[in-house]
């Protein structure tokens, strides 16, 4: 393949020279269109799997595809926020809106259930770009030292670090190298109980669990007397494995995930036991890094009234146009830094009673767990052994050697 040559998802080989061409569902649709017909079931997701890839920039082996979810946020977040700058009300109106229209697209990803480079593109962008805003129309004012710049560039380098970090594997069980169904002859009488979610929990007895509670078998099938009485393991039908205590199935990755969290879509991937101390320090940078630079730009464009106060009152935001810009950019963080800073605490809170967002889930759904604080965490009860327990749990994750696969057990 030359540098505009790929291999199409009919597996033909195509160029992007011919990218308007060749596209039977666009033309129908732009007929019916034009004859004011309706268009026929499937035609608009045939339309947009085509425009998705044929969408690709030029490469040394071929060219490469663009994911479509990484666009919006590099070319409407630049334009939406320079509107908003123009005007009081259009700030006020776009600022609104935005909020909106993310949590519209998560519920819409959500509920097709699909992995989108969406808000870890807008996440990522909107940090090089307040950056640069700052940078640019700050800075140069005089009101900002050198001392300070270098202070929240430090700031924003660790973050990005620990979000690198918690990017990676979150504790992926590893998946048996057969697809078919583990064999379970040597655990006799054993009794599968039916599951709303499509996983089995397993209980065994016999002479074959008592070998392995007395240690013969290790690995993810180990029932240790660590763990509370009456936690089962649950052997996953899609992952074929049996999941240790607290293991869960993200249905958007297609893996089971030790001690899993959730799914955060401003990562995309899962938060699990191998990257949730980097998950929260990844949060706890951003918000010192994020705060600090609400700070001096506030200082910077409303001088002589404090941060809370100027952000709520600045006479003089909009008297140029670089005042604007950078008070609109403030409201932009403070924003997007007041969703974080709720993420945060509800995931300190979690942390401090041993309690995972997905069994919290759980223990509402089979009305099992205690709502406390209002509501802001769900007690459990299984895992609580006080707070200073709790917090020397989690600061130990991932710090044991890794576990034999269920394969090598069943």
């Amino acid at each position: 393949l030359c540098c505009c040559e790929y291999v199409d998802r009919r597996g033909e080989r195509n160029h992007l020279a011919a990218c308007c061409c060749d596209c039977e569902d666009l033309d129908e649709g732009c007929e019916r269109w034009l004859t004011c017909k309706s268009l026929p079931p499937g035609a608009l997701e045939r339309i947009a799997d085509t425009v998705a890839d044929r969408l690709r920039i030029p490469w040394f082996a071929g060219a490469v595809k663009i994911n479509v979810s990484l666009v919006p946020p590099l070319v409407l977040l630049p334009v939406f926020l320079h509107v908003a700058a123009l005007h009081f009300l259009l700030g006020l109106v776009i600022l609104t809106s935005l909020p909106v229209v993310v949590l519209w697209y998560y519920y819409l990803t959500h509920r097709r259930k699909e992995r989108t480079l969406f808000f870890l593109s807008l996440g990522l962008f909107s940090l090089g770009y307040m950056y640069y805003v700052f940078l640019q129309e700050v800075v140069p004012r005089g009101h900002v030292g050198y001392s300070q710049v270098v202070a929240l560039t430090c700031g924003l380098i660790l973050m990005l670090a620990a979000l690198s970090r918690a990017k990676k594997d979150p504790g992926y069980l590893p998946i048996p190298a057969s697809n078919e169904k583990p064999s379970h002859r040597g655990l006799p009488n054993k009794s599968v109980r039916g599951s709303s979610n499509g996983l089995h929990g397993i209980t065994m007895s016999g002479a074959a669990i008592g070998r392995a509670v007395n240690g013969e078998a290790k690995g993810y099938s180990r029932m240790s007397a660590e763990e509370p009485e009456g936690v089962k393991k649950d052997w996953c039908t899609k992952c074929q494995l049996v999941r240790p205590a607290r293991a869960g199935h993200c249905r958007l990755c297609g893996r089971c995930v030790r001690r899993l969290d959730h799914h955060c879509v401003w990562i995309n991937s899962c938060v699990g036991e191998q990257n949730h101390q980097a998950f929260i320090l990844a949060l706890s940078f951003f918000m010192l890094t994020s705060v600090y630079g609400i700070t001096l730009t506030l200082h910077t464009v409303c001088r002589g009234r404090t941060p809370f106060v100027a952000l709520f009152y600045c006479p003089g935001a909009y008297s140029d146009y670089s005042s604007a810009l950078s008070f609109t950019c403030v409201w932009y963080c403070a924003i997007v830094t007041a969703g974080m800073g709720y993420i945060l605490l509800i995931q300190l809170l979690n942390i401090s009673y041993n309690v995972t967002e997905r069994e919290a889930r759980l223990a509402l759904r089979d009305n099992t767990g205690r709502r406390l604080l209002g509501g802001l965490v769900i007690d459990t009860g299984q895992y609580n052994r006080g707070f200073l327990c709790n917090w020397g749990h989690f600061l130990s994750l991932g710090s044991s050697p890794p576990q034999r696969s269920a394969e090598d057990i069943v």
